[in-house]
């Protein structure tokens, strides 16, 4: 059964870090952060040889073109759809919903894994004109429009803990991280962006 209410099942990661804003000594913010729990995130996956059966019975079972090739993503009213890996699919959305069991009626064991992470991942949201200064200093892939343009996602890291990310606007990038280090992937992007001006928000 799922419930409505994400307070009712989990405790956010995130708390503990002080919001409201850390402007410059000139008073700028330059870049605006928010981060929370996500509602639902299922990924689906399947071995190199079940990559069509998969693409086939995915796209069905939600009712949407999929992404053609990894790092794209397809957007819809209700959900995101992220290529994370040629085998490979991620997908968010924000109400809650039972999409893992609902996948498994649609997604037979020989085609496919469908996996529940709505428990493991967050999403931390920044924006503003500093934003991809500050996402260079912790992260090792080029930033530059040419290079990453919008809906796209990049698969990557810092210090070693995995993220992907994604650009949702020409200064705007949605960050997916582990719950398991999301406290800490938080204080380093505020460190990060604190000498540009930070204010964070915790829904």
């Amino acid at each position: 059964m799922v419930k409505s209410s994400l307070s009712s099942l989990y405790r956010s990661p995130f708390e503990g870090h002080a919001t409201g804003d850390r402007p410059t000594r000139a008073g700028d913010i330059g870049v605006t952060v928010t981060a929370s729990m996500l509602a639902s995130v299922t990924q689906v996956s399947t071995w190199h040889a079940g990559v069509s059966n998969l693409f086939e019975a995915l796209g069905a079972a939600l009712g949407q073109v999929l992404p053609a090739q990894t790092g794209d993503t397809v957007r819809s009213t209700s959900q995101l759809v992220m290529r994370t890996g040629p085998e490979e699919f991620l997908i968010v959305t924000d109400e809650a919903t039972d999409m893992t069991n609902r996948l498994r009626q649609s997604i037979a064991a020989d085609v496919g894994t469908v996996t529940n992470l709505s428990h493991a991942r967050c999403r931390i949201h920044l924006e503003g004109p500093k934003c991809v200064d500050t996402l260079s200093k912790l992260f090792p892939i080029d930033l530059r429009d040419a290079s990453f343009p919008l809906q796209q996602i990049r698969l990557t890291g810092h210090h070693h803990v995995p993220c992907v990310v994604l650009r949702t606007g020409a200064e705007a990038f949605d960050l997916y991280v582990f719950s398991t280090y999301a406290f800490d992937q938080l204080g380093v992007v505020l460190d990060a962006a604190l000498e540009f001006g930070v204010s964070l928000a915790l829904p």
